[in-house]
């Protein structure tokens, strides 16, 4: 009993005296400008309004669209979209892993019991010592009583428990640990990435319908122009060759049906499929009847420069997998050092059931094991070299991931500024071409001019028509961009 007393102070001795062998991670510092405006690469004309202001920590989310149906399909893809659901999985699984790898730190306890049958061989190596032993003649009876067979009744436990001494089950703790985080910011990451392509696809569907409505309003504006040109070809105030240019303009207009609304239906397949659903199933709901009025777009607050580090999950990623391989550093640098294992074993046996519980029949063990590593052939050594190489290729991971960041930051804010710009002056030309129009069908109808004139108005009105929709649905699309940059 005294040994027994002793064993714990021997256990609290050599764990206080452990230590985790191998580098410790540290957090890798990151840069960050003082303002978004800091680090931009181009024409310095791409720098907006949004960067030059003082930076602001509010950023808004998917929310600030305003648009009630984009945020109940992002809602809705959040739940029942298959990457996201293969994602949400994979973290299960790494949770799984960490209490695996944690139960390392434990002891293991084990029970049995079993009743067996048995009998001794008459020539077995049981039998020896008899043979030597005993003289001939007396050998029988007694090999005769000792192969008789009999019952035996067994039960017990053993216990073990690896001392962590070098720190190779902590250091593989948190390897497991870092393994989680990292498959939490994969979640987080599929989940921006879906929130943005639902926003992308929902833009350019609008985008679409937005082309349709113009195309068939052109088509009835023009579809009533023909009619008073024709009624004019048949008062002969002007020749035929005008309702001719007039028809022409209608097909072409026409034309340009069939390949926008192969558009919105790709958009719409996109859409049904981040959703789960079958094709066809949101037809009805993103019908173009039920888009909302146009809406002005959000403001931008950029945040700090400081917090993207902390918003982007793609960094998070990285950082943790850096760390998960540090502490592999370590496991492996562990495996060089010895290995000891208390274990403790007890139980009862008995040939017979009736007095099987009697504490005469007991047996117990207790002690320590040790594993000493002595050649291997560079093994060890060599995992060691292995892992600090993946460990110095997941830093250089961190940081391209870090700068690459960066860059996405500055294009997607550059585009989006550039955009602006384009659209404001796309404004312009589209109501100059508005007032050009309306001065050509004036005089046309006051015979000063040709059809000519005012059919080279129309074209160029509807360009700029088309165009000035084309950038509001590209300025959505790149404020998506930011957003996703921006780790929103």
């Amino acid at each position: 009993m005294t040994a027994l007393r002793l064993c714990p102070l021997l256990l609290a001795a050599l764990l206080a005296t452990g230590c985790a062998v191998g580098p410790d991670f540290q957090r890798p510092e990151s840069a960050a400008p003082a303002d978004w405006a800091a680090w931009h690469g181009g024409s310095a004309d791409l720098l907006g309004a949004e960067r030059k202001a003082p930076p602001n920590a509010a950023l808004g989310g998917w929310a600030a669209f305003g648009d009630p149906l984009l945020e109940q399909l992002q809602a809705r893809a959040l739940t029942q979209n298959a990457e996201l659901r293969s994602a949400a999985l994979r973290f299960g699984q790494s949770r799984a892993m960490r209490q695996i790898t944690a139960a390392q730190a434990g002891p293991r306890v084990g029970a049995s019991a079993s009743v067996s049958r048995q009998r001794q061989s008459e020539d077995g190596a049981a039998m020896r010592p008899i043979q030597i032993i005993v003289p001939p003649a007396a050998q029988q009876p007694i090999i005769d009583a000792i192969t008789e067979p009999f019952t035996l009744y067994d039960a017990g436990f053993d216990a073990s428990w690896e001392l962590d001494l070098w720190g190779r089950v902590r250091r593989s703790i948190e390897s497991a640990d870092a393994e989680q985080q990292a498959s939490a910011a994969l979640l987080r990451q599929v989940q921006l990435s879906i929130q943005a392509e639902v926003a992308r696809r929902y833009f350019e569907l609008r985008g679409a319908q937005r082309q349709l409505r113009i195309a068939q309003e052109d088509l009835w504006a023009g579809s009533d122009s023909l009619a008073l040109v024709q009624a004019r070809a048949d008062g002969g105030l002007v020749t035929d060759l005008d309702p001719v240019r007039q028809r022409a303009l209608l097909a072409e207009l026409r034309a340009r049906i069939p390949a926008l609304q192969q558009q919105e239906a790709l958009a719409l397949a996109q859409i049904t499929l981040l959703l789960g659903e079958r094709p066809g199933t949101l037809d009805a709901q993103l019908a173009s009847s039920a888009e909302p009025r146009a809406r002005a777009l959000p403001d931008l607050a950029l945040g700090l420069p400081s917090e993207l580090v902390q918003r982007r999950p793609d960094i998070a990623v990285a950082e943790a997998r850096l760390h998960a391989a540090t502490a592999q550093v370590g496991v492996a640098t562990a495996d060089l050092y010895p290995r000891i294992t208390l274990g403790l074993a007890g139980g009862l046996e008995s040939v017979s059931a009736s007095n099987f519980g009697d504490w005469g029949n007991r047996d117990w063990r207790i002690g320590a094991s040790l594993s000493l590593p002595i050649f291997d052939m560079g093994r060890r050594r060599g995992t060691i070299q292995l892992r600090d190489l993946q460990q110095q290729e997941a830093a250089v991971a961190y940081h391209q991931t870090v700068l690459q960041a960066w860059h996405e930051v500055d294009n997607a804010l550059s585009s989006y500024t550039a955009e602006q710009q384009r659209q404001a002056q796309l404004r312009e030309r589209e109501r100059q071409s508005r007032d050009a129009l309306m001065l050509a069908q004036a005089r046309y109808r006051g015979g000063l001019t040709d059809f000519g004139v005012e059919l080279d108005a129309q074209r160029t009105l509807l360009a700029a028509q088309r165009e000035a929709a084309d950038s509001d649905s590209r300025l959505a699309l790149g404020l998506v961009a930011v957003y996703k940059a921006l780790g929103v």
